[in-house]
């Protein structure tokens, strides 16, 4: 299974004196089973091709197929589409409407044929992955706190069965241990139910511990596309459009500058200290 994206192009209010052009030229083709980060400066673009992606927005010109199927043909069913590929907004509160968990949860299955039955079952079993109780099935999404909306918006999704799941800042404004807890079940999902995930995210240190193929956006062109370790090598060219990379990359090169001899290709806290002990076991031996 994969996303094949084909010269796909995209431009607001065309030919206005409003015009932008969002998306420019781009050609990926996302996995099935892959982790993919996708950073990029406000407006680079991220959130506009991941709209794509499902079918919300429609490309300007190109062309997107979804398990070789264009998405696009005449007859293309764009609802079975997002049943597939399920995208999770950076607000929760743009898909949470129901009067409690348990039936907002639901309305995606129901919508898809399934009976009540059926529906509660799947919205149980979702609810479970992320680790929402069932002392919260019966509350009002709207009485939560940000890292259950959060939870439960995904909920919401995963009860769709979706192979590919995009997530747009699912940590926006949580509280370091709600970010950490959240991305935890993202990690988890992936890993126990072999999901494709798409994580938008600003935060360089948490793409960098979690996913396994990062695509840099900068005005509207995928400018880089590789491991982490690939795409923070560039971390002067990612300055140089309002990025950046991990502190440890900046440690390990500030550390590599004054001799030490360590590898700066480390992207997490626990490969930098690996790396600094490996060093220093070598000098204690000499």
């Amino acid at each position: 299974m994969s996303i094949k994206l084909e010269n796909v192009n995209f431009t607001y209010s065309p030919t206005t004196a409003y015009e932008i052009h969002a998306l420019k030229n781009i050609n990926l083709e996302i996995r099935d089973g892959e982790f993919i980060g996708l950073i990029g400066h406000t407006g680079s673009g991220k959130s506009t091709l991941v709209q794509h992606l499902n079918g919300l927005m429609k490309a300007t010109s190109g062309t997107i197929y979804y398990n070789g199927e264009n998405i696009y043909a005449e007859g293309y069913s764009m609802k079975d589409l997002r049943s597939k590929v399920g995208l999770v907004f950076q607000y929760p509160e743009h898909q949470l409407f129901e009067v409690d968990v348990l039936a907002d949860v639901c309305f995606g299955p129901k919508n898809q044929g399934l009976s009540k039955e059926e529906a509660e079952e799947r919205a149980k079993r979702a609810l479970s992955m992320v680790g929402l109780r069932e002392k919260y099935y019966k509350q009002s999404p709207f009485e939560l706190s940000g890292g259950q909306k959060r939870r439960v918006a995904i909920a919401g999704v995963l009860a769709m069965e979706p192979d590919v799941l995009i997530l747009d800042e699912p940590t926006a404004g949580l509280d370091p241990k709600g970010r950490d807890e959240i991305l935890e079940q993202i990690k988890k999902l992936h890993e126990e139910n072999h999901i494709t995930i798409i994580l938008v995210s600003h935060s360089m240190e948490d793409v960098a511990k979690y996913v396994g193929r990062i695509i840099v956006m900068n005005q509207g062109e995928a400018m880089f596309d590789g491991t982490p370790k690939e795409v923070f090598s560039h971390y002067k060219e990612l300055e140089q459009v309002g990025l950046a990379a991990p502190q440890v990359t900046y440690i390990m090169n500030a550390l590599a500058e004054k001799g030490f001899g360590v590898s700066t290709d480390a992207t997490t806290i626990e490969e930098a200290t690996e790396e600094i002990f490996r060093v220093y076991q070598k000098r204690q031996v000499r």
